[in-house]
């Protein structure tokens, strides 16, 4: 058998078991680590907003323990005239805020916020601003209000207050 024989040979050779069995594996661990992940860091990290809702007396609540971190949360009410988010944070200050998420100047964008350290950043334009300023400076590019109230252990905050921002989000097919 010649050299270039021997080489065609080589790679018309029919794997083993062993290699035949490598990719399902590797798939099976992929899936497992996936499923793992969701677990560990909740389906609002990978999936959007958590959906909330008002309980009979009109009131979201949420439990102020899960802003215990400074880190802003992402919730999605979906009334009648459609669905709006907002977000609630715990400021450096040690308020926890909350706010539409968009803006007076940008919410035609649809785009919203994200944190960065002690700063809420809008998706749209990039300014930054302070979390111990939500619900102190408003209009312009400022995070809308959204009224809460802490009530003991929760957070609590009117359905009807969270309904009077859907004009910002007309448009949100989500």
């Amino acid at each position: 058998m010649s050299e270039r024989e021997a080489k065609r040979e080589q790679f018309n050779e029919k794997p083993s078991a062993g290699k035949k069995l490598l990719a399902p594996v590797a798939v099976l661990v992929l899936a497992v680590l996936a499923v793992g992940g969701w677990f560990l860091f909740g389906s609002t990290s990978v999936g959007g907003p958590e959906v909330v809702s008002a309980g009979q007396d009109g009131m979201v609540r949420l439990a102020a323990t899960n802003f215990s971190d400074g880190k802003a949360k992402f919730y999605r009410f979906k009334g009648e005239s459609g669905p709006v988010d907002f977000f609630v944070v715990r400021s450096n200050d040690g308020v926890i805020r909350s706010a539409f998420d968009t803006c007076d100047v940008c919410y035609k964008a649809l785009k919203g916020y994200r944190q960065e350290g002690n700063d809420m950043v809008c998706n749209n334009c990039d300014q930054r601003f302070k979390t111990d300023m939500i619900n102190v400076v408003k209009g312009g590019c400022n995070p809308a209000p959204l009224k809460r109230q802490q009530s003991g252990e929760k957070i609590v905050i009117a359905a009807n207050d969270i309904k009077a921002g859907a004009w910002y989000f007309k448009g949100a097919t989500n």
